[in-house]
């Protein structure tokens, strides 16, 4: 199932996405309220999905699906590919950052350039959704407890990323966490290590890869962090870049005002957002 949220006529709703059409699942809370309750809900929803009667997909506006997760933490370096490009050893550790909640941003809106931080670049991600909760899960059990995947660009600001060695600030930018278009929930995603991932500048394709090719599986991220705290329905998990970075291009190319960036997955469908510099 693809679950999305969505405004119109000045509500913001969940809908369950059905070909060209949206569907209202006329649950009143948040994404982030649903996923704890997907057992006992999703039989109404499925049979919702299955009558139709809902609006043109194009009608409406998508927003980011879970607009205020607990967490956003995000993995580097887990691409051979990136790893080159940046010209460092591969981690024999797992290399983590977060991303502020105020980064957050729909999958269809400008992406800003700040005054502050104009080296702006891109990262096309997997994102993972952790459905069900804990702490000290295993690689066995990890699969368990996720809830679906989504597209994400982890927007990064090079400058403040690295003129320290903790690169939080330089992820968290407003606006650098585009996600979406929807979740579409786990059941649905045959094997989510044989995905593959693109972005594309202004029609240009600049990362082409696939998930086979991370360092660190999602099941491994996942036993990894709940080592350190309790994941939470909701939370988000940006699972890696590939190559093909506009930092490690020579000359780099960095994202200018007007330029339009796509990133796509298999399976997931696609997010974009134009560049936009701070007023």
């Amino acid at each position: 199932m693809k679950l999305a949220t969505y405004t119109t006529n000045g509500r913001t709703l969940i809908g369950i996405v059905v070909g060209e059409q949206i569907v209202d699942t006329g649950f009143a809370g948040a994404m982030i309220d649903l996923i704890p309750d997907w057992d006992t809900l999703r039989p109404d929803l499925e049979g919702r999905a299955a009558a139709g009667s809902g609006v043109p997909l194009s009608s409406v506006k998508l927003e980011a699906p879970i607009q205020r997760p607990g967490k956003i933490f995000a993995i580097g370096l887990n691409y051979a590919d990136h790893i080159a490009e940046s010209k460092v050893e591969t981690p024999t550790n797992q290399v983590w950052f977060t991303k502020a909640q105020t980064s957050i941003n729909a999958p269809y809106d400008p992406l800003l350039i700040a005054r502050a931080g104009p080296f702006v670049d891109y990262e096309v991600e997997l994102v993972a959704v952790i459905g069900k909760g804990g702490r000290n899960i295993s690689k066995t059990d990890a699969h368990k407890h996720v809830f679906g995947y989504c597209v994400g660009n982890d927007v990064t600001e090079r400058l403040w990323q690295h003129r320290t060695p903790q690169w939080s600030l330089g992820k968290s930018f407003d606006t650098h966490a585009p996600v979406g278009p929807w979740i579409t929930t786990s059941d649905e995603i045959t094997d989510p290590h044989a995905m593959g991932l693109r972005c594309f500048v202004n029609g240009e394709k600049r990362q082409d890869s696939n998930t086979k090719h991370l360092v660190f599986s999602i099941w491994d991220q996942i036993e990894h962090l709940s080592q350190a705290m309790t994941l939470e329905p909701g939370d988000l998990i940006f699972t890696g870049t590939p190559g093909g970075i506009g930092a490690a291009m020579d000359p780099r190319q960095f994202l200018k005002p007007g330029d339009i960036v796509r990133c796509e997955i298999d399976t997931l469908g696609q997010i974009e957002g134009v560049m936009a510099a701070e007023d």
